[in-house]
């Protein structure tokens, strides 16, 4: 029932959640039937008997209060002070109206086990055992009573040891749930930012050189214009549902589409392509086919946002490394480098991508140009006599 039942380790939030734990926690006190049975027909005198029932209340709001509040973060020491009150109120109590009172004792090992942890419980529900032992000798005829409250007060004591770890662990396994759930969060927001950053970019650097193409050629050459405006249309609508499919999760590029791409970009802002015929991708896993395709991608941006180069190599290889066969891609340009003089965020995004694909990227600048090698393993056999 929503806003009455709450699960295990959870704290009530409401006053109807509240009444339900007080009611389950306050059920049990059924047993303390002796002691009101001696108030009533025990025939103690007035004084006495309101004086009990001022002591048998001050005993079961303590209880109450101790193990409604187990698990709130309360210091051990004052958990063992609640615990003393309630020994002295049980001790005060047997002592002087007999032994039907001797019953308050086993409320005390059972508070003991409910607040405490064991490494300390095994420890009080014994002592609150033994004073019920010692008090029942002292008690008149108390010792009929010990045999039928020793076991229960025990047993009841330990009992709630594992009561109260039960709902540590329940509490535990919640709060791991809740991290898990966090976690998978920010990864999907990382993996959306990821996608985002290497689509956008590629596109929108292709629409700004076609752009500046169809601009210079509008005045002498409106039909060769008219069919650069035509490739924007086409790459804006291709980026509107790759963008789509990023946002749903669907996203995976292929690496024969990457190089076509790649070729068409390259050519549109003027650089030389040198790129090699279609691959064969027979072995290799689709994740780390899309690995590649991402790392083709944010290289072939690089170059053509950044390197100001004039001619750009894209190779594509099948190796043998000692870890086994893998697809190795090269993308090497003649340009001033890379994407400054650090790893920006597309190359960190790479790194992330391949890296969970169990492949490796080498990137950085070379005397002429810049290169970026990216790895990924295949279950197919490697070239022979190409080394890594």
């Amino acid at each position: 029932m929503s806003g009455v039942g709450f699960g295990m380790g959870q704290r009530p939030v409401n006053r109807r959640q509240r009444a339900v734990k007080s009611l389950w926690t306050g059920i049990w006190l059924v047993y303390l039937s002796a002691p009101v049975t001696d108030l009533l027909h025990g025939g103690h005198s007035t004084g006495v008997t309101i004086l009990g029932w001022i002591g048998l209340a001050a005993f079961v709001t303590w209880y109450m209060l101790l193990v409604f509040r187990t698990g709130r973060g309360e210091r051990n020491t004052l958990v063992l002070g609640s615990l003393g009150v309630l020994a002295a109120q049980s001790t005060l109590l047997a002592l002087t109206l007999g032994r039907e009172w001797l019953v308050l004792f086993v409320y005390v090992s059972i508070a003991s086990g409910a607040a405490l942890p064991l490494r300390m419980a095994r420890w009080t529900i014994p002592a609150a055992c033994a004073l019920l032992t010692a008090v029942a000798l002292a008690t008149h005829d108390g010792m009929a009573y010990l045999a039928g409250l020793l076991i229960p007060a025990l047993l009841g004591g330990f009992a709630m040891t594992g009561v109260r770890e039960l709902v540590r662990t329940t509490v535990a396994l919640r709060e791991a749930r809740a991290t898990v759930a966090q976690l998978a969060a920010n990864e999907e927001r990382l993996r959306l930012a990821r996608d985002l950053h290497d689509l956008l970019g590629h596109s929108l650097s292709l629409i700004t050189l076609k752009s500046e193409l169809a601009g210079r050629m509008l005045p002498g050459r409106p039909d060769q214009a008219a069919q650069q405006v035509a490739d924007i249309e086409q790459v804006s609508r291709q980026a509107l549902v790759d963008v789509r499919e990023a946002v749903t999760g669907y996203r995976r590029p292929r690496l024969h589409a990457e190089l076509a791409g790649a070729r068409v970009a390259l050519t549109a802002a003027g650089v030389t392509a040198e790129l090699p015929a279609e691959p064969g991708l027979d072995g290799v896993p689709e994740e780390s086919e899309s690995a590649l395709a991402w790392a083709l991608r944010e290289a072939v941006t690089n170059v053509v946002r950044h390197s100001g180069a004039r001619r750009c190599t894209v190779g594509l290889l099948h190796r043998q490394t000692l870890d086994g066969p893998v697809l190795e891609l090269t993308v090497e340009d003649n340009g001033s480098g890379g994407p400054g003089t650090g790893h920006g965020n597309g190359l960190a995004g790479l790194t992330e991508r391949l890296t969970k694909a169990g492949g490796t990227l080498e990137a950085g600048p070379l005397k002429h140009g810049f290169r970026l090698v990216a790895r990924v393993p295949t279950d197919g056999p490697a070239d022979v006599g190409s080394p890594a």
